[in-house]
């Protein structure tokens, strides 16, 4: 098991709206292709306007093959473009547990 972990800096004051926006339309969108959810969350101490939202995969391959997927819906393609205009800036990490981990 794998986890992916995305880091999104939205511009000032949009953190509702985007929140908003993924709630209505995205997260549906996403679920159906990346599977298992582990987490959504927005800052609130430390750096402010973030998103981190936290996807577990089998394998980088499985990874790879449900972004991919993802990708191609044309549905998502039009959702894009209406969370793009609040981000700022991206980050993904992926991570790997430690054999002690209760996430494994």
């Amino acid at each position: 098991m794998i986890y992916e972990e995305r880091t999104y800096r939205l511009k000032t004051g949009t953190v509702p709206a985007y929140l908003r926006l993924v709630e209505q339309e995205g997260i549906a969108i996403q679920r159906g292709y990346l599977g298992q959810l582990v987490g959504y969350f927005s800052t609130d101490i430390g750096p402010l306007n973030q998103i981190v939202h936290i996807w577990a995969f089998e394998s980088l391959e499985d990874r790879d093959q449900r972004r991919a997927a993802l990708l191609q819906d044309p549905v998502w393609q039009a959702f894009l473009p209406k969370i793009q205009a609040l981000i700022e800036t991206m980050e993904c990490k992926i991570l790997k547990p430690a054999s002690f981990s209760p996430l494994r």
